[in-house]
């Protein structure tokens, strides 16, 4: 069965999903509050102690703020989210290695939203964590204590499969802080008889993503080929194309989807290159939203929020419990079919290229594939533990012939759909 390219009215469907949010995932505490800073709070000072048993991380802070804690893997790293701190720090400050810590960074991600990351050796867990009111001339502080683990009793921890994992506790990162809207990009009108494609690189700014074994970052080599594909999409012209960042800055999940529902998008294409454990497993990899989360979100959708304007200016507050599953059922399968159709013209064109792994199609909870009304695919163009795929990655004549195949299956892709819709 060949798709239809209609699926409804881009910008009125779904409007409220990235309003749902998941909740704060830390592997040891969940969400802390404490008294809301001041007005501009200043991280002054930040420091390690303790040892490989375990060790200390503290920050002084000019006031007590609220933040949030977890963990992530791939590479293991601890990260701290508080809102608009600013950092008047040595430096220096974070170089230095002892315990458990190889060494900290951070910066702002966003308007009103800070961060530190903590890189460790390895596997850790969040003990306890906590801030520390202000008292007898002693400036607030925010301590996070960590303890060593193993590589499976960390997986055990994240659940199941890691990718799917890790993308939760990130998404929930992502949505636990309110983070100013993703604006259209200035300046930008869709232009008649065009087909618009929404490219989103991976991570940035102050999240590198995963490290190769030559210290190669995810964010640079998705970014490379975020362009590279850009150009050659801008060249068919026929296809307008919107970089979610076309620089290092970081950009929170939930506005790399916004970018492309408020632009009408026609198709969403994340980039990615992670690492897994274990040299052997390399290749690309095509992921979809898998069907067990689609469904969820149409059922939260149905039930927990207002659901006016939902789909295509449906109100759908005049409809029954019944019709309105089905309406966001709809929408969502639609949408998902989409993507799987693309997928499939992707790993056709590609698999000429470049190797591809055992199961080159998959489905996964990925947030940035959660648009219900904009067909998305998060593609692993390889994996940076792999030494062979890493040397690809960095080789702008592999990133070329990848690029230009994926631009033809997206332009073989939208030609099929224009010609079955004249039919």
């Amino acid at each position: 069965m060949i798709l239809q390219s209609s699926i409804m009215p881009r910008a009125a469907a779904v409007r409220m999903l990235l309003g749902l949010g998941l909740a704060i995932v830390a592997l040891s505490g969940g969400f802390h509050m404490a008294r809301a800073a001041a007005k501009d709070p200043v991280a002054t000072a930040a420091r390690i102690g303790g040892d490989a048993v375990r060790t200390r991380f503290v920050a002084d802070l000019s006031a007590a703020v609220s933040y949030s804690v977890y963990v992530l893997p791939n590479p293991y790293r601890v990260m701290i989210d508080l809102p608009g701190l600013r950092f008047d720090l040595p430096p220096d400050a974070g170089r230095d290695a002892l315990g458990l810590i190889k060494e900290f960074r951070y910066g702002e991600v966003d308007k009103g939203r800070s961060r530190i990351v903590i890189d460790t050796n390895g596997p850790v867990l969040i003990e306890k964590s906590f801030v520390v009111e202000p008292q007898a001339g002693q400036p607030a502080r925010i301590v996070v204590d960590l303890v060593p683990t193993t590589d499976d009793a960390f997986a055990a921890v994240l659940k199941s499969d890691e990718r799917t994992s890790m993308a939760a506790i990130a998404d929930a990162a992502e949505t636990g802080t309110e983070a100013s809207a993703a604006a259209k990009p200035a300046g930008h009108l869709r232009r008649a008889g065009r087909k618009l494609v929404v490219i989103d690189p991976g991570h940035g700014g102050i999240d590198p993503g995963a490290i190769g074994h030559k210290k190669t970052r995810e964010k640079d080599v998705v970014l490379a080929f975020g362009l590279k594909l850009r150009d050659i999409l801008k060249s068919s012209g026929s296809i307008d194309v919107i970089m979610t960042r076309s620089g290092d800055r970081f950009l929170p999940l939930k506005e790399r989807v916004r970018v492309a529902r408020d632009n009408e998008a026609d198709l969403f294409i994340a980039i990615h290159a992670d690492t897994v454990r274990g040299p052997e497993a390399r290749g690309a990899t095509i992921y979809t939203l898998s069907e067990k989360a689609s469904d969820a979100e149409a059922e939260e959708l149905a039930h927990k929020e207002n659901r006016a304007d939902i789909i295509g200016g449906i109100d759908l507050d005049t409809e029954s419990e019944e019709v309105t599953d089905i309406l966001i059922d709809l929408v969502q399968r639609e949408s998902k079919n989409h993507a799987m159709f693309f997928a499939r013209k992707a790993v056709s064109e590609m698999q000429g290229v470049t190797k591809f792994t055992g199961k080159p199609m998959r489905s996964a909870g990925f947030m940035v594939l959660k648009a219900p009304d904009v067909p998305s695919v998060l593609v692993e163009l390889g994996y940076l533990s792999s030494k062979q795929d890493e040397k690809q990655l960095t080789s702008p004549g592999w990133r070329g012939d990848v690029a230009h195949a994926m631009a033809r299956a997206i332009e073989k892709y939208f030609a099929q759909q224009v010609a079955v819709k004249g039919e």
